[in-house]
């Protein structure tokens, strides 16, 4: 392949609303930074790119149930995630945000654009409406039973069990993920993409694509024999781009319409960054660019469908090169998951383990063609067994024998024997394989062919018996030892992309005063450390995991699964009662031990008043015996303030904090509701004090 003028590498927007987990890495990042490191030292003009998505549901809902505002959630996990990516040694020319005015900016001028060339179109749909939050509901805020596969705990937007897009208002059961009450259908007006008008342009370019992963173009063309449909790019929301179009000012762009966006205006922040504030023209609209986005299979349709419609429908923009998807990381055999914190954290892992390691095992068991596997005991041998044993041994024995019988200098070579030049010959074709792996996104073959030339080295070294020749034949001797320090410095260079932080490490153990990230990579096995060169302090370049140390990993994940088992056979159990036949009567029947888990106390309202600007709301101050607290309830239609003064009541006081319009509220009234919405609030009829327990 015919290196092109400039590569411009994007790896996926984390959303800025929890940590980095090993999911994360393996899919999106880990594999861009070792293509991006190569390239770099093959001396390509190389851009990589990426930045936090600071917008949508997930970080709204977070900052309600936590009580701050949106901007509170996405400055912290900005600023935690950039460090942990830095200290995992991911490293991005530039890590933007979604938030910053500049790429709201860029944003707008996209959905202008497109709005002028007639490729969008408004729409009146109807969409979930909370009465008691008051608002509409945009795709998360909706949670209900999977349509497809009835799997409970599905949003609006998608099914985390089948992995199927769902619109909300199929959802079996719905109810609003912040309340917890059922919403109602309203109508409200949106724009949309007409993607559909794309459907032979975004084939007959995906039809060119014959080097593409199966997984994505399989993907692609599943989407594409269904038909291209419609898509909303504006959804109901106050956090976000907002929409810059007069009647619009209450919505903003959806999230998927101006995430991919941020790749441009983070190009934009990196040419104004670097003192060339037009430079980032050359990477998104000259013809010689090549473009690449790394992402995880939950991405593709996204980045090779929808994304390219958009460049398309915007006409100044190059479109991808390639999209090189990998699938799933599993942990310990079972689906992560971010919700139950079934997950490894990056930021945990870094506290407890250097990086290169797991960069080692991720590079491994990279997803490239089906889902991987990540677990604590395989990691722990990868280090031990290969990075240590493998590795780290041949240039410990090496590096530590010139030591001892050659004043820790790179000894004169004679005359190479057959197995000599083999070993030569194996750091050539080890640097071009290596290539050509990374060059075709193969990262596991890659790695692979790294360790194969350690283990060759080994054997190399075990064939010559320099313990031996140095007593025997000093200078076979010295030949074998200068052919070890030669293959350590080409070692240390072909390690660079995978293990940069041992490779550092190896680079000062060589004494080299240069920049082993800043060395050229046709270098392995041409140029050769000098007759005489003196080695530096040596190390032990991967320490042994010991079991005391995993043991407690494995622990933490074992119990968090048995967790898990215990609720799904719950859950299984609950959903066979409930397909069997049932009376009216016993049809919502729950067991004693759910009911123990609702706390009901009496409590004396003292004080209540509306809240401003939610007709429907009150704010009321409870007396609970032992404290007081503030509760908001939907009864303002019903109940005049003044009228609830000194009643006693029944309050939920175990359900977790949330806001509603901006006031928090913490507990529930218990109140029955007639079929016309109408609500009755559940009083005492005798005295007793605030604070008892309601059995």
């Amino acid at each position: 392949m015919d290196a092109p003028e400039r590569i411009l590498v994007t790896s996926a927007l984390p959303y800025a609303n929890g940590p980095i987990h090993l999911g994360h890495l393996a899919g999106a990042y880990l594999p861009a930074d070792i293509y991006v490191r190569f390239q770099k030292l093959k001396k390509r003009d190389i851009v990589f790119i990426c930045g936090s998505d600071e917008h949508g549901v997930p970080i709204t809902i977070l900052a309600e149930k936590r009580g701050v505002t949106p901007k509170a959630i996405v400055d912290e996990f900005h600023k935690r995630n950039k460090k942990a990516f830095e200290a995992f040694g991911i490293q991005f020319d530039n890590y933007s945000r979604t938030s910053l005015p500049a790429h709201h900016k860029t944003s707008q001028a996209f959905f202008l654009k497109l709005h002028q060339k007639g490729l969008l179109t408004e729409k009146t749909i109807e969409q979930f409406y909370c009465e008691h939050c008051q608002r509409f509901l945009a795709d998360r805020y909706v949670e209900g039973t999977c349509p497809h596969c009835k799997k409970s705990g599905a949003r609006g937007d998608q099914c985390e069990a089948c992995g199927k897009w769902i619109d909300q208002t199929t959802l079996i059961e719905p109810s609003c993920a912040i309340c917890g009450t059922q919403p109602v259908l309203s109508k409200t007006s949106h724009w949309f993409l007409k993607l559909g008008d794309f459907q032979d342009q975004i084939k007959a370019w995906l039809d060119t694509k014959i080097t593409w992963k199966s997984n994505v173009l399989n993907f692609c063309r599943g989407w594409l024999s269904e038909g291209l449909r419609d898509r909303a790019v504006t959804r109901d929301l106050s956090w976000g781009v907002p929409v810059p179009l007069k009647g619009y000012e209450n919505k903003v762009l959806y999230v998927w319409f101006d995430a991919p966006i941020g790749y441009i205006s983070s190009t934009v922040e990196w040419a104004q960054n670097i003192g060339q504030p037009d430079r980032w023209k050359d990477y998104w609209q000259k013809d010689d660019t090549r473009l690449i986005h790394f992402i995880g299979k939950d991405n593709i349709v996204f980045h090779a469908i929808v994304w390219p419609a958009i460049l398309m429908g915007n006409g100044e923009y190059i479109l991808p090169s390639e999209i090189p998807a990998n699938e799933f990381l599993n942990l310990e055999g079972e689906k992560l998951s971010t919700s139950k914190n079934y997950a490894v954290w990056l930021e945990d892992y870094l506290e407890k383990f250097p990086p290169d390691p797991l960069r080692y095992t991720l590079a491994v068991n990279a997803p490239e063609a089906k889902d991987a596997d990540f677990n604590w005991t395989d990691f722990q041998s990868r280090n031990n067994n290969e990075l240590a044993d493998i590795l780290g041994n041949f240039l410990n024995r090496s590096l530590t024998f010139i030591k001892k019988h050659f004043q820790g200098k790179v000894p004169e070579k004679g005359t190479f024997d057959a197995l000599d030049t083999q070993m030569r010959n194996k750091i050539h074709e080890t640097r071009v394989t290596i290539a050509g792996c990374l060059e075709a996104f193969e990262v596991r073959k890659a790695i692979f062919a790294l360790i194969d030339l350690a283990r060759f080295a080994n054997k190399y070294f075990n064939d010559k018996e320099p313990w031996l020749t140095v007593k025997s034949n000093r200078e076979t001797c010295a030949t074998t030892l200068h052919l070890c320090a030669q293959v350590s410095y080409a070692l240390a260079i072909l390690m660079e992309p995978f293990l940069p932080f041992s490779a550092e490490t190896l680079w000062r153990m060589l004494n080299l005063d240069s920049d082993i990230h800043q060395q050229n990579w046709d270098d392995a096995g041409q140029i050769e450390l000098p007759v005489g060169h003196q080695l530096g302090k040596l190390e032990i370049l991967f320490p042994k995991i010991e079991d005391e140390v995993i043991e407690p990993e494995i622990q933490r994940l074992k119990q968090i699964r048995q967790r898990l088992v215990v609720k799904s056979e719950g859950e299984k159990d609950s959903k066979t009662k409930a397909e069997e036949p049932m009376s009216e009567q016993n049809a919502n029947v729950i067991t004693y031990d759910d009911f123990s888990k609702v706390n009901l106390r009496v409590a004396k309202i003292i004080e209540a008043e509306r809240v401003p600007k939610a007709d429907k709301l009150l704010k009321i101050q409870v007396d609970l015996g032992a404290e007081k607290r503030q509760i908001v309830a939907g009864i303002a239609q019903q109940y005049d303030p003044a009228d609830l003064i000194d009643k006693l009541v029944v309050v939920v006081t175990n359900l977790q904090p949330v806001k509603l319009r901006g006031v928090e509220s913490n507990g529930m009234l218990l109140a029955a509701a007639k079929e016309n919405g109408e609500l009755s609030v559940v009083t005492l009829d005798r005295a007793i004090e605030p604070g008892t327990t309601v059995r």
